[in-house]
């Protein structure tokens, strides 16, 4: 295949030469234990057993009936029995027995790419707070309604791309939520007014607001059931977003921004005041973060062919390009697979009328808001300690930089200092991701503990953060709680 591929061509199974017969297919171990675990149907009762190991993969002798049988036993688990669902758990199980490979783990860098965009620009706008009160004049907590407006564009983003990545389709969503972005990310370094930057900021938010519900569901979509902890190191790129806007910052804000002058809006004539050719480091932050956004893009787009979903795909009734993705994934992993539109029909007791396979369009949209029924609502927010859990967050965060600008005992903490502190504490942020990646598989601590305690910790850190106002005792409080926080927010993520 060439480097270059047209990112919106729709492929045939003709393709890729990667197709094996059922009964000499090789099956991801973790396939076979989940088999062997769960017991099935055969002429004895049971499921044959005889499997030869091969590397990291099994041979076995598998035939449709002992397939349907683990469809079976799947479908009873999940409580939905349309020929859709047989169907995508069919491909479920193609997609796992052809394992993590070269695909996967260029998904995971692109996919990260939206992680490391949505922090990248809720870090940015917090770090540009400071710079809009010296030249457009809103007071300290005036401005603040700039994070307002960017969150609103965020909430109307993750509603919408949820929404719209189920009747668009995944790669258009995944594409256009880095691009919108990048463009409104750019326009914002161009703001003439504090309103009109908090409409743009609002805008940008529409974007970012798409990525970790799209990119999230994408990556799990594409990802075998043995490598499911990849999505807890997905958010490693969290923390990463946050420590490029703040070694940015740092480099750019403080060299080109004003003192201590007020706004020349809100000054008297002839009184020093901040004008905006003094203030132009949050500009230059902005276009700085707008063309890394856009560069993202780009990536995604030109340097990495994404199959569509194919969960997507039989959604619609286009269930050849379905198995024409799956094979597509295992041509990319080097690897073979035994998936074909026959065993899907067989399996899933359609006739060859494909499009029967199909969800309307309405019942896609159901299936989603399902997801926000009060059922699944109401135990986020079972208790106030739950809930204020996942608001400290950006309410913290959101305002950080201003905090620290304000620790002073005297007077305010100089600028520079302001966006080194909080680099540093970004640095220290980092590997928090990390060890929450191997904490969620350790033995007795697993995802439960892993989340109370940090949780806890960053409780207990945030409220020593208020004990003094020293800026020095506060880097270490900051530092200290970053890194536990990313370690919560690892696992909550995932």
């Amino acid at each position: 295949m060439p480097f270059f591929i047209n990112p919106f061509k729709k492929h045939d199974v003709k393709d890729f030469d990667v197709h094996v017969d059922l009964a000499n297919a090789e099956r991801h171990p973790s396939v076979v234990t989940a088999r062997d675990r769960n017991a099935a149907i055969s002429a004895d009762g049971k499921l044959s057993t005889d499997i030869e190991v091969r590397g990291s993969h099994a041979l076995s002798g598998y035939t449709v009936d002992t397939l349907r049988a683990e469809i079976d036993l799947d479908v009873a688990a999940s409580g939905h029995d349309s020929v859709y669902d047989r169907k995508s758990k069919i491909i479920n199980k193609a997609i796992q027995d052809i394992g993590m490979g070269r695909y996967q783990k260029q998904l995971f860098v692109l996919c990260g790419f939206g992680w490391l965009a949505d922090n990248l620009w809720l870090q940015g706008l917090a770090l540009t707070l400071p710079s809009l009160t010296s030249e457009f004049g809103p007071s300290e907590t005036q401005v603040r309604y700039t994070t307002c407006a960017a969150f609103l564009g965020l909430c109307i983003g993750a509603s919408f791309w949820g929404i719209a990545s189920d009747v668009i389709g995944r790669r258009i969503a995944f594409n256009a939520t880095l691009f919108i972005a990048g463009v409104f990310g750019l326009a914002i370094g161009g703001g003439s007014t504090w309103i009109g930057t908090c409409g743009l900021f609002a805008s940008l938010g529409v974007g970012i607001g798409g990525n970790l519900p799209v990119d999230g569901a994408l990556f799990l979509e594409f990802l075998p059931m043995a490598s499911g902890s990849m999505l807890t190191l997905l958010s490693v790129w969290w923390p990463l977003g946050q420590l490029l806007a703040s070694l940015i910052a740092w480099g750019l804000i403080p060299k080109y921004s004003c003192g201590d002058e007020p706004s020349c809006d809100i000054s008297a004539p002839g009184v020093a005041c901040c004008h905006k050719a003094q203030n132009m480091g949050w500009r230059y932050f902005s276009f700085t973060l707008g063309a890394l956004t856009l560069l993202m893009f780009a990536c995604r787009l030109f340097l990495f062919h994404l199959y569509e979903s194919p969960k997507f795909l039989l959604a619609r009734g286009r269930q050849a390009e379905a198995v024409a993705a799956v094979h597509g994934i295992a041509y990319k992993n080097k690897r073979k697979t035994w998936l074909t539109e026959e065993i899907l029909n067989e399996i899933g007791e359609s006739s060859a009328e494909t499009a029967e396979t199909g969800l309307p369009r309405g019942e896609v949209i159901k299936r989603f808001f399902g997801n926000f029924s009060a059922e699944r609502i109401a135990p986020l927010f079972a208790t106030r300690r739950q809930g204020t859990m996942r608001m400290g967050y950006p309410l913290f965060n959101g305002f950080l930089p201003q905090y620290l600008k304000n620790s002073g005992q005297t007077a305010p903490t100089p600028t520079k200092i302001v966006y080194r502190n909080y680099a540093i504490t970004s640095i220290v942020g980092v590997p928090g991701s990390l060890i929450a990646y191997y904490t969620v598989d350790i033995k007795y601590i697993g995802r439960k503990y892993t989340i109370a305690m940090s949780s806890l910790l960053t409780g207990i850190l945030l409220c020593l953060f208020t004990v003094s106002s020293d800026p020095n005792y506060q880097l270490v409080m900051t530092c200290l709680e970053a890194f536990v926080q990313n370690i919560m927010y690892g696992v909550l993520y995932a």
